[in-house]
């Protein structure tokens, strides 16, 4: 709707501009149905009695002006049920849309559903909560706040598997002095020799000088900051992001392999979760050894 509110003021500006008085064009940064209703006036009334105009246009704008205000109620209402989902069943408005696990022919199902998160301790369930969101990654902070609403205490360690290992949840588990075994997407596939070996080109594997705050690219160029920017995610949590070049990667010999840009290499590093991933690394590791060691005593 915004998209073609502007094509039509763009139209609108070609045909009778020159005639018009008023060549402001209306601010698209919000769209409301007060906002829309007024352009669309604002469009048909500058366009009257212009011979230039195609019937194309005069359909359009007419079929906006008997629409388009009413729509919007539509949205706004749709909006709200969402509540930053992506989906909602027109049945049950709090499902929402997942992908179910394969059934025994191997289709995927896409069917509306709720996300169970239960949390056990000695093998015993001590919390649920259901939620409408289909990853487990943004779950955590509201399972763990029930947690200490009905036991008056956060839980002391944590263990997960990778689909709750995000800056996120590792920096709200960190802030509560929970004790967190969370794997991290790739940590299994890191462990093999055979998946360093196979990506050895990989920002992760590059050296970090922490005093030049600088990389080395494979040929030992250092990659230099050139600068850092902000971003949110779905749930609004701030990540800093910062970027680093390479100084001249034309005619190095690991050019095709390094990297594919035209320029020279530039990777993108978030040194928060990297911190994060290392000590869950550390502590997982740590946990498997002495594992393995019982096991060998035994």
């Amino acid at each position: 709707m915004k998209k073609q509110l502007e094509e039509l003021w763009q139209y609108t500006q070609k045909v009778a501009a020159a005639e018009s008085d008023d060549t402001t064009p209306p601010d698209f940064t919000t769209i409301s149905k007060e906002k829309v209703a007024a352009t669309i006036e604002k469009i048909d009334k500058a366009l009257q009695g212009k011979e230039a105009v195609s019937k194309q246009t005069k359909q359009k704008l007419n079929y906006a002006k008997n629409n388009w205000p009413a729509a919007l109620d539509k949205y706004e209402a749709q909006e709200k049920i969402l509540d930053g989902r992506s989906s909602y069943s027109k049945t049950d408005t709090d499902a929402t849309f997942m992908r179910m696990k394969d059934d025994h022919m191997k289709n995927g199902q896409l069917k509306a559903a709720y996300n169970v998160q239960i949390s056990t301790s000695n093998q015993y369930v001590v919390d649920y909560s259901v939620h409408p969101n289909p990853t487990d990654t943004t779950t955590m902070p509201k399972q763990i706040e029930q947690h200490k609403a009905a036991y008056n205490e956060y839980p002391e360690t944590l263990t997960t598997d990778a689909g709750y290992g995000s800056e996120e949840n590792y920096q709200y588990l960190e802030n509560h002095a929970v004790e967190a075994f969370v794997k991290y997407n790739y940590f299994d596939k890191q462990q093999s020799d055979n998946y360093n070996k196979k990506h050895p080109f990989t920002a992760e594997q590059l050296y970090y000088n922490e005093q030049k705050d600088c990389y080395y690219c494979p040929m030992g160029q250092a990659m230099n900051c050139i600068g850092a920017y902000k971003k949110q995610t779905s749930t609004g949590f701030e990540q800093t992001i910062k970027q680093y070049q390479a100084q001249n990667c034309n005619g190095c010999p690991f050019r095709g392999v390094c990297h594919q840009s035209k320029h020279n290499r530039v990777i993108e590093i978030n040194h928060n979760l990297i911190r994060h991933k290392t000590i869950a690394k550390e502590k997982l590791e740590y946990r498997r050894r002495n594992k393995e060691k019982k096991k060998t005593m035994l």
